[in-house]
């Protein structure tokens, strides 16, 4: 791996949204830099930053910007719609507006921010085909053949979402592992747990696909607001509350929007050395 800008270091931001944590690196106007090298050591919360998911800006003529995600494992992201939102206050910051629109694996997507400094993002189309989600052979996808009875749905990353009576009593790290890497998910999933608390409103734990065990997750809420309202427990919109806050989720005819809070933590500088280490 080389890197062009390495006599002085490589920028990066540390944000996060409701405790979903992220590294953001601006690489506008230059060739992107992240490898899964790099995600690795970066991801890496003793040697590196430490993150649940890595963002890369990037320069697009058909939108404001466009976005890559990686895992912590190096793995690539579909979506991440806490980072999502967290990059596009950045950007409206910069850009003077309170409105953007960005380009992802999903498409282009469009952001605001509200009046209260939350975000709003509007996350696309719930994929609800096995084969788009997707799934290894084609199965109920309202009722999947696992235990607990899981729904799947696509958010641009695949999602397994079971609904139990009390989410704060799973134990994520027993079975999170288990439902990720079944055969069902050939690109892996994420492991949402759900239970209801209220009327339209959710209390929900994650399992993310080469990270673990999260605060959040926005693609995750999102999926897992559509699961409910198809299982009949919710309306289309929805209050989440996670390990690390609460999130809105509103599924309207132009896609699924998610409202939630965003951070912007410090900026730093990744140092020649560290570089160097991964080439």
């Amino acid at each position: 791996m080389t890197h062009a800008a390495a006599p002085a270091g490589l920028p990066f931001m540390k944000m996060h949204g409701a405790g979903n944590d992220f590294v953001v690196i601006d690489s506008r106007g230059r060739e992107a830099v992240t490898t899964p090298a790099l995600a690795r050591a970066l991801g890496d919360r003793n040697r590196g930053v430490g993150f649940d998911q890595l963002a890369e800006i990037r320069d697009a003529t058909e939108a404001d910007f466009a976005l890559d995600f990686w895992n912590s494992d190096g793995s690539r992201a579909g979506a991440c719609g806490n980072a999502t939102r967290c990059v596009c206050d950045h950007v409206m910051r910069g850009l003077g507006k309170a409105e953007v629109t960005l380009r992802t694996a999903r498409g282009i997507l469009r952001a605001e921010r509200l009046a209260d400094g939350r975000v709003n993002v509007n996350m696309g189309h719930p994929q609800r085909l096995w084969s788009d989600i997707p799934l290894a052979r084609e199965v109920d996808v309202m009722h999947l053949p696992l235990p607990g009875d899981p729904v799947a749905v696509g958010m641009g990353n695949p999602h397994c979402v079971i609904f139990v009576p009390d989410a704060k009593t799973v134990d994520l790290r027993a079975l999170g592992p288990v439902y990720e890497a079944d055969p069902l998910y050939p690109q892996r999933t994420n492991v949402e747990f759900a239970s209801v608390t209220g009327p339209d409103r959710l209390r929900m734990r994650v399992w993310e696909r080469g990270t673990g065990v999260t605060l959040a997750c926005g693609s995750g809420a999102c999926a897992t607001a559509v699961a409910a309202h198809l299982r009949g427990l919710t309306g289309r919109r929805v209050a989440l509350d996670l390990d690390g806050g609460t999130l809105e989720v509103d599924w309207r005819e132009d896609g699924v929007w998610m409202t939630g809070p965003v951070a912007h933590v410090f900026d730093g500088v990744l140092t020649p050395g560290f570089l160097a280490a991964l080439t």
